[in-house]
């Protein structure tokens, strides 16, 4: 699963982003201040950054991203931003960006953009597929197929089926699911992760398919492929 970390000091901005990728089955983290997003950029393992041009405290987002890659580091970065003119976009572009948005904009644009970056960095050895047995799902076209028949699934389903597909070969349990997937804390009964993993089953698993999804009593479930 891939990890964006996101820069933004409006924090409803923030959050707008973050649940569209989160919808489109990327982890997301939050930075508020140009100082904490590059300390956190420096310090972690992301895949893509989504960074204002316009920060509080002294630096903006350009600065993040010129001092990145004066560190040699090639991370994606899409900068957005109010400031619309051309030359401010040159401007971010030639900084180190690359892609620029314009605010205010759609979240399919945003999480097309990110799905474009990633895919140019996939040249470069990302993964953008994972198979188990003939089920197949493509990260970058958010597809999936088993036989070669699409199958329609909706993006929490498709976060469910990555994680297991990336997990398969090994039990993966009820709490790990529901923080992985979900990005809550598992403290209670629920039967949450049952009936999504039952719908999921039925989707994977129709017209007398072999099953794929296998339930290991009183632990989780395990994703393989029939012997």
């Amino acid at each position: 699963m891939t990890s964006i970390l996101i820069v933004e000091d409006d924090e409803r901005i923030a959050q707008e982003i973050a649940a569209a990728l989160n919808d489109h089955g990327h982890e997301v983290q939050i930075a508020g201040t140009a100082r904490e997003g590059l300390l956190m950029a420096a310090a972690g393992s992301y895949d893509a950054l989504v960074v204002d041009r316009m920060l509080p405290g002294g630096m903006d987002g350009l600065t993040i991203v010129t001092t990145l890659r004066a560190t040699g580091d090639d991370i994606p970065v899409l900068v957005v931003s109010a400031l619309d003119a051309v030359d401010e976009r040159i401007r971010g572009l030639k900084m180190g960006g690359d892609d620029y948005l314009t605010k205010p904009f759609e979240a399919l644009e945003l999480t097309a953009r990110i799905d474009a970056l990633l895919r140019r960095r996939g040249g470069s050895g990302r993964e953008t597929e994972l198979r188990v047995g003939d089920l197949e799902l493509d990260l970058l076209a958010r597809t999936a197929r088993r036989a070669g028949k699409t199958i329609d699934l909706l993006p929490r389903e498709f976060r469910l089926l990555e994680y297991l597909m990336r997990s398969a070969g090994q039990i993966v349990t009820r709490t790990m699911l529901f923080e992985e997937v979900w990005h809550y804390h598992y403290d209670e009964p629920t039967n949450v992760i049952d009936v999504h993993v039952s719908k999921l089953r039925r989707k994977i698993e129709r017209d007398g398919a072999s099953q794929l999804i296998h339930t290991v009593r009183g632990a989780g479930y395990v994703m393989h492929a029939p012997d």
